[in-house]
């Protein structure tokens, strides 16, 4: 019996679902609409392991890996592998990787290929479909799932569908699944509106998914025969990559030296091993806040809330809020998303957008498009409570085990006000426990480290006071996450 991969792509700018979703933190690990997991969670936990279902292989950036890990543990789930993407360089040379590293154990091995930040509400049929397609891919077929189209969607990409091979699941009397996977042939663009609205009519067009069903040892022979510059690349990049704290690190210069491109440019537009099953699974690729309105839990009027809101005479609205009240009176179709640093008011049509307004804020060097005023770090997360020209004041959010790196800063002091749980504190030589209500100064080159050694979180305010503020006035030794010297985060 052949054995299935799940091979997660968790990589992402935090673009689409500004200002929620930063560089540093996007939309995969963001509990949206109320949900109490995050979209990698439950990603994680649509191809679940089984007799013939291997644990995930996640690929992700070297900037969300404790992320990454974060979810897993809070998910009680086990990885086979967190590969670290030293550069980004698109979908085909990840999964390059992955098939690599799949078809040295397993030459028989079938990897099931999913981005992170899907919405797919009916899980059981959509892994009823995977184990379909799994079972062709092992006669060396690659396989895409193409999501039947229910309205004339112009942010999708579409393929146009072939001659029926056969050779699918059986469908039961509810449809489940249909019987036959087709040929591919053609890869069309996004459409405008008068050609989507052909393509719904004619019948034989489906939505891209992103989502795909691969024989490791095909794709890698298919890749290498289309793209051998990023199967070299890949390669070497494996070949040397290193083990840090159970996560891989590929190569950083082998692995840049790969094209960025798409699976679908480099491969899947390309082979004649390609093949297409339709599927009806409630898929949502969550590319834009009216996604996630469709999504959303709604009320009569047709509007979701979150957080403190009071709408008057308003259809149709996404309303978020992190802070304080949001009110409207007679507004229709807006996208309205407060956070503690940045307000989005957005009209629902123009969501797609969105990216291009953050393309905007990266031009003008801006800070909101990479970070929240919460960032997160492997030991828990700090958040500024206010910033002026000579101080600054952060809470510190340590949880249970988490220890800082032994650190020293040279433009400034640091006052911490312990207001919950124990702190272990080394300042120079000297080693304390500070408890609530306790606090300890910290004079600019002194040597200190934190830790908390207890088994409830333990919070500090930081009153920093000094010249400079920057993350990058940290010298670091001694850091029990192996952080590279020029990492800030």
């Amino acid at each position: 019996m052949h054995s299935i991969y799940p091979v997660i792509l968790s990589g992402g700018s935090g673009t689409r679902l500004w200002p929620l979703s930063r560089a540093m933190y996007p939309k995969q690990f963001i509990r949206f609409n109320g949900r109490d997991q995050s979209f990698l969670t439950e990603t994680l936990r649509r191809v679940p392991a089984a007799a013939n279902v291997q644990p995930p292989i996640i690929l992700c950036n070297n900037d969300h890996r404790f992320l990454v890990k974060s979810e897993l543990d809070q998910a009680r789930l086990t990885a086979k592998a967190i590969i670290l993407e030293p550069v980004a360089r698109n979908t085909a040379p990840a999964i390059a990787v992955a098939a690599l590293s799949v078809a040295a154990a397993d030459p028989a091995g079938v990897m099931v290929v999913m981005p992170s930040d899907h919405a797919i509400r009916d899980a059981a049929k959509f892994l009823k479909a995977v184990h379909a397609a799994a079972a062709i891919a092992a006669t060396g077929k690659l396989v895409l799932f193409g999501i039947k189209p229910d309205s004339p969607e112009t942010g999708y990409g579409y393929i146009r569908m072939g001659a029926a091979l056969g050779g699918g699941a059986k469908g039961d009397s509810k449809g489940d699944t249909k019987g036959d996977v087709f040929a591919v042939d053609a890869f069309v663009e996004k459409p405008d509106t008068k050609t989507a609205a052909q393509y719904l009519k004619a019948g034989n067009y489906v939505w891209n998914s992103g989502i795909f069903v691969l024989h490791a040892r095909t794709f890698i022979e298919e890749l290498g025969r289309f793209q051998p510059k990023i199967l070299s690349a890949a390669r070497k990049a494996l070949a040397a990559a290193e083990e840090d704290l159970g996560f891989l690190r590929l190569d950083e210069a082998s692995f840049a030296e790969a094209p960025s491109i798409s699976i679908d440019y480099a491969v899947m537009e390309k082979t004649a091993e390609a093949v297409v099953l339709p599927i009806d699974v409630g898929w949502n690729d969550v590319g834009a806040w009216s996604s996630l309105l469709e999504l959303a839990p709604r009320d009569a009027n047709g509007n979701y809330m979150s957080g403190d809101a009071v709408l008057d005479t308003t259809t149709n609205c996404y309303v978020h809020s992190d802070k304080g009240l949001v009110a409207t009176i007679g507004v229709k179709d807006l996208i309205i998303v407060d956070t503690a640093d940045a307000l989005l008011v957005a009209d629902r049509s123009r969501a797609q957008d969105v990216s291009k307004l953050v393309s905007q804020l990266k031009a003008a060097g801006r800070r909101e498009p990479e970070t929240h005023i919460r960032s997160y770090r492997p030991w828990g997360y700090y958040e500024t409570l206010s910033l002026a020209s000579r101080f600054q004041v952060k809470l510190l959010h340590v949880s249970p085990g988490g220890k800082l790196s032994m650190q020293m800063h040279h433009h400034r002091s640091e006052h911490w006000i312990v207001v919950q749980g124990t702190a272990k504190v080394v300042v120079g030589d000297a080693e304390k426990l500070v408890r609530e209500n306790e606090s300890v100064y910290i004079n600019a080159t002194e040597w200190h480290r934190l830790e908390n050694p207890g088994k409830v979180p333990l919070e500090i305010i930081e009153v920093q006071t000094g010249t400079y503020f920057g993350e990058d006035d940290i010298i670091r030794t001694d850091d029990v996450y192996r952080r590279r010297a020029d990492e800030t985060k």
